[in-house]
């Protein structure tokens, strides 16, 4: 057996040997080098039918092959088995965009587990159609929006790399089936000022969702908003929308009975509602499992709420899920409800002193906006 394996790889520095198959970085096994070309004609496989009445002796045994020789004049070749960039670029079957290597297909080969050849730095990589890139053009840093590391056009997609993140708020509330009010305050505030900043630069997310929220550190503390593919880029200050866009669990009931166009804006409010009350009950507020069900249920916008929830929690929650659009606080004012008021009024004094509603027991009271001041009472 150790002689078959010595002839077929060939033996290192022993003239007139067969030259050396060498391993690429991912296993697979790489021809020789050289113009040498070994070619064995494959026949099809025969499938031997089973007959019980046959014996071993009835078929005479077929002679073996004679071994073929190695071919003289052919030294091995001898490479370094660690991965090196030239020896990627030569492995045509790893799919290699600029300096990243797309390793793992995620999303339905959307989404790629990407690695940079040279830092050796994990990326995450999101293949689009360049007409959806205009959201991430439009927007400016935030701290809870994924920023884009690096752009590259390709022929026909467009190829996004954000830094990799440590999973998404979907699997962690499935993880831990209802987060504590101390944690989902902090995190729910994360993804208000995400919306807040996006809908300020004419932006409709319209497929908001819990997994379009990811954790930036180990702690899962901090959370950015990615996949902007799905947002929309208003053209003026109107945010009149007339297709239907988005997840059946998240869907506003103005998108699935409206005829005619919606407030985008509203919209996402009432998503953001949806993934309040997941994270605070572990469960969505519209399930079933048939779709028509599911959808005549957020139509009628009934929902219960745990009592054990504190009140201001409950309160937030049938803010944002107000069958009518108008009667829902906008992103902005989620901000100054009294349920996300620990530990950053200073802040959120200074950015709404302009427009601040006073809040007492019962909704909000002021005079400025079109909501009225018992729409909002909890």
């Amino acid at each position: 057996m150790l002689a078959l394996i010595c002839l077929a790889l060939g033996s290192p520095g022993a003239p007139g040997c067969w030259p050396r198959a060498t391993w690429g970085p991912y296993g697979q096994l790489c021809p020789p080098s050289g113009n040498f070309f070994l070619r064995i004609p494959l026949s099809p496989l025969k499938k031997k039918r089973l007959d019980f009445e046959d014996t071993a002796d009835s078929e005479p045994s077929k002679p073996k092959r004679p071994r073929l020789a190695p071919v003289s004049g052919l030294t091995p070749c001898l490479q370094p088995l660690v991965q090196s960039p030239r020896a990627v670029e030569q492995d045509s079957r790893v799919l290699q965009i600029g300096p990243y290597i797309l390793l793992e297909p995620r999303e339905g080969g959307h989404s790629y587990r990407a690695v940079h050849r040279h830092t050796e730095t994990e990326y995450s990589c999101k293949v689009h159609y360049p007409e959806t890139m205009a959201p991430y053009g439009n927007l400016s840093p935030h701290p809870n929006v994924a920023q884009v590391a690096e752009v590259i056009q390709g022929d026909q997609n467009v190829y996004v790399f954000f830094q990799s993140g440590r999973g998404d708020m979907h699997s962690h509330v499935r993880r831990c089936k209802r987060l504590p009010e101390r944690e989902a305050a902090g995190l729910f505030r994360q993804m208000a000022e995400a919306v807040t900043h996006c809908h300020d630069h004419g932006i409709i997310l319209r497929d908001l969702k819990l997994r379009k929220f990811l954790f930036v550190d180990r702690e899962r503390t901090k959370l950015v908003l990615e996949n902007l593919e799905d947002a929309c880029l208003l053209s003026s200050s109107d945010d009149s929308l007339s297709d239907k866009h988005g997840c059946p669990a998240y869907v506003s009931p103005e998108i699935l009975s409206s005829k005619n166009s919606y407030s985008g804006k509203a919209a996402d409010v009432w998503s953001l509602g949806v993934v309040l009350y997941t994270m605070l009950v572990g469960r969505y507020p519209f399930q079933d499992t048939e779709p028509a069900t599911l959808f005549s249920k957020i139509r009628r916008g009934v929902f219960s709420i745990p009592d054990s929830l504190s009140p201001k929690a409950r309160c937030l929650i049938r803010c944002l899920l107000r069958k009518t659009p108008s009667e829902r606080l906008t992103a902005r004012e989620i901000l100054l409800h009294p349920w996300l008021a620990s530990g950053d009024a200073p802040r959120r004094s200074r950015l709404f002193s302009c427009h601040a509603r006073v809040w007492v027991h019962g909704g909000w009271r002021g005079g400025w906006g079109s909501f009225p001041s018992q729409a909002l009472r909890c």
